[in-house]
Order: C-alpha cells, then sequence, then structure tokens
C-alpha cells in the first residue's frame, strides 16, 4: 500500500455555531465560504483534481467529553473542467490548546501541532473524474490564519 499526495484543500471559514450539549457530546455547526482545491502538479492529470470549493458546505462537528472532536464534514468542488465533485469528510481532531487558540483567535497551526486527520469520500458524476468514486482517500489538517483550514489529501494505492 502506499499514499500518493494527490494535492491541498484550503478552506475559509465562518465563527463556528455552538448548537449546545446534547447525549453524545457538544455540537457545533462551521460553514464553509469559500476556498481552492489545488493538485500537486507531480502527479498524472488523471489523478490531479483543481478547482474551487464552494460554499454552502460546512463541518456538523461533535465535540466529545474526551477532549476530541469528530468531524463530519460536508462539501462540493467546481473543478477546472467543469466537473463538481461531493465530499463527505468524516474525521477526528484533538482539541488540545494550539487548536483552541486557533478557534478563538483565527491563528494558524502546523499539521504536527495536532492529530487531525480525515478519511474523504469523493463522488462525482462527470466521466473524467469518475476514478474519484472507487477510491480511498485520506488526509491531514491545519488551521491556516484567518479562521481557515488546510488539508493535505492523499490517494490510497
Amino acid at each position: 500500500m502506499e499514499l500518493t499526495r494527490i494535492g491541498t484543500v484550503t478552506a475559509n471559514l465562518k465563527p463556528p455555531v455552538m448548537i449546545g450539549p446534547g447525549p453524545h457530546g457538544l455540537r457545533i455547526f462551521v460553514e464553509i465560504l469559500d476556498g481552492v482545491l489545488e493538485g500537486d502538479p507531480n502527479v498524472t492529470a488523471v489523478q490531479s483534481i483543481t478547482g474551487k470549493v464552494l460554499s454552502g458546505g460546512g463541518d456538523w462537528a461533535l465535540i466529545g467529553a474526551d477532549g476530541w472532536v469528530r468531524l463530519d464534514v460536508r462539501v462540493q468542488f467546481q473543478t477546472v473542467g467543469s466537473g463538481v465533485i461531493y465530499a463527505n469528510f468524516p474525521g477526528l481532531l484533538e482539541m488540545n490548546d494550539r487548536v483552541q487558540q486557533a478557534f478563538s483567535e483565527g491563528s494558524a497551526t502546523d499539521f504536527g501541532d495536532q492529530y487531525f486527520r480525515v478519511t474523504p469520500r469523493l463522488e462525482t458524476g462527470d466521466n473524467d473524474l469518475a476514478w474519484v468514486n472507487h477510491t480511498v482517500f485520506v488526509g491531514e489538517g491545519r488551521f491556516i490564519e484567518g479562521f481557515g483550514l488546510r488539508y493535505n489529501m492523499f490517494r490510497v494505492g
């Protein structure tokens, strides 16, 4: 098994909306404003995706009593070739001091500052991008200045 870096996703976010504590933890919603999807220039064009992050997506995150965030990100990408991809990013985020600071101040973190992993599932009806429908992806995340996120994305081969 090998990981092939396919690119990065950068998303600008609205501040979180606190839904409140419930039976499974503290639920928050973070709306995605916009962003970019940048394909890695070192992979073949067939398995590189470039485009933009569309507004209207978000993360319906659940913060557990154990200090971990269960991510439930749903987002759409508009590719340069005019295809549209729906993505669901389940994952885990360690809510440590650096993450709490990034949440409250809109500051950046490095990839190694926290455990922040996602397992994106992509779906499209575009024939040129159909390979994403049967590919396993993983990613690592970090916060960027101004309340946003950046994911390094990998194809599992």
